[in-house]
């Protein structure tokens, strides 16, 4: 991707980048969701544009919310887009927990990050074979490691290109878009849940709370990454 493309993105809104992006480029595309208020905002994007060759996926991790699975289902009645899913190996996930108890990760951040890497590292590399365009819901906001990250960025560890479209979008930014548009969201969001993933590791914040601090409350904040984004 060369030097005009990157202009060109910068310059679109959102669906026109998106449009731009599957119009322009003849490589594989992925959306990673997680089903958080951000990757809502692009799923709405692509879905309402019906837009065909950007293949949207999740990782199942097996201890996900409730409400994470009832916003999958709303997303998927409302659009009629396909969402593919990708789930952990079945005997790694036994061989782990056999081994090492059902939630290990609360007494040392090396399990934490192993069952990190079981879940959602090794199958993410299946969502990403092929790709050369990885879309995510990034936003510099959500924590001090992504205050760096550039919109368009090569990838050298996956050997693509990602692109953050909500990058520089602000969490006001995002609740308006989605109550504009009538995007389902994770309910969670409203009891304090700001970023959300695996039920065991994830709690609500406190007022004056970093965004991150629901997320692995018990780490460090310098810590706080599952090894999914670089």
């Amino acid at each position: 991707m060369n030097s005009p493309v990157l202009e060109n993105l910068a310059n679109l809104s959102l669906e026109e980048s998106l449009r731009f992006l599957s119009e322009n480029f003849d490589e594989k595309i992925v959306f990673s969701t997680s089903f958080g208020i951000e990757d809502q905002v692009i799923s709405h994007a692509i879905f309402s544009q019906k837009i065909k060759n950007i293949e949207v996926f999740t990782l199942d991790t097996g201890r996900l919310f409730p409400e994470t699975y009832a916003v999958w289902d709303k997303t998927l009645l409302q659009y009629g887009g396909k969402i593919k899913s990708y789930y952990p190996n079945a005997d790694a996930i036994e061989n782990f927990v056999n081994e090492n108890g059902i939630n290990p990760f609360y007494t040392s951040v090396a399990l934490r990050k192993e069952c990190c890497s079981i879940r959602k590292v090794v199958p993410l590399q299946k969502g990403l074979q092929g790709a050369k365009v990885w879309i995510t819901g990034l936003r510099a906001e959500q924590s001090d490691n992504r205050n760096s990250l550039e919109m368009l960025q090569w990838d050298e560890q996956q050997q693509l290109f990602k692109y953050n479209p909500l990058l520089h979008w602000t969490t006001e930014d995002v609740m308006d878009y989605l109550k504009k548009n009538a995007v389902p969201y994770n309910t969670l969001h409203d009891q304090g849940f700001i970023s959300i993933g695996c039920a065991p590791c994830t709690r609500a914040i406190k007022a004056g709370e970093n965004f991150r601090a629901g997320r692995w409350w018990w780490e460090d904040n310098s810590k706080k990454e599952c090894g999914l984004h670089k």
